[in-house]
């Protein structure tokens, strides 16, 4: 049987994404976190169906987790791409377990990869904002605009080339003064 964190060892807290839930104290790999906790629905009730919120952990076909109640601690855990936990889904038991795939060290915040089809419905609309994906997106817009000066450098260079007149007009320029042919003496 894997070890069982203590209640003291998370915190819900302020994350890049609203609240979390946080390590208070070393999590070693393996280790049951938190359960997810709420009502039972059973799909078959066409009133559980209508149920809509962000909060509903699918344990199979016919039943689901309604993870909204404030006891749930748990939904505070955020998505990622690259978690630190997984959750483990016992659908004979009706329960769900949040389980350390990683040690995790104090401060550090507890997710965990909510699957594709969540993925879909709320978080590609607006954005992935797991550390990884916004290092990625950082490292996207950091590539566009190193290209954007490359052609941009690109289309100068070719423009100088073109207008040979531009290029001696900016030789005849002189300490801020510009001369627009020869400079003869005044004669006296």
């Amino acid at each position: 049987m894997p070890a069982i964190a203590p209640r003291k060892a998370y915190r819900v807290g302020r994350s890049k994404t609203g609240l979390g839930l946080f390590a208070t104290m070393p999590i070693k790999k393996g280790t049951r976190i938190i359960r997810y906790y709420g009502p039972i629905l059973d799909s078959r009730i066409p009133a559980h169906d209508a149920i809509e919120n962000k909060y509903l952990f699918e344990l199979n076909n016919r039943w689901t987790i309604d993870g909204s109640v404030r006891k749930n601690l748990a939904r505070y855990i955020n998505h990622s791409c690259r978690p630190n936990a997984e959750s483990d889904v016992r659908p004979r038991e009706r329960k769900v377990f949040i389980r350390a795939i990683k040690n995790i060290e104090p401060g550090d915040e507890i997710n965990y990869d909510y699957g594709t089809d969540y993925f879909k419905a709320y978080l590609k609309p607006i954005g992935c904002k797991c550390p990884s994906c916004e290092a990625k997106r950082k490292k996207q817009r950091a590539e566009a605009r190193a290209e954007r000066a490359k052609v941009k450098a690109r289309a100068e260079r070719k423009a100088q080339k073109a207008s040979p007149k531009a290029a001696t007009a900016k030789k005849k320029k002189l300490n801020g003064k510009h001369f627009a042919g020869k400079v003869g003496r005044a004669k006296a």
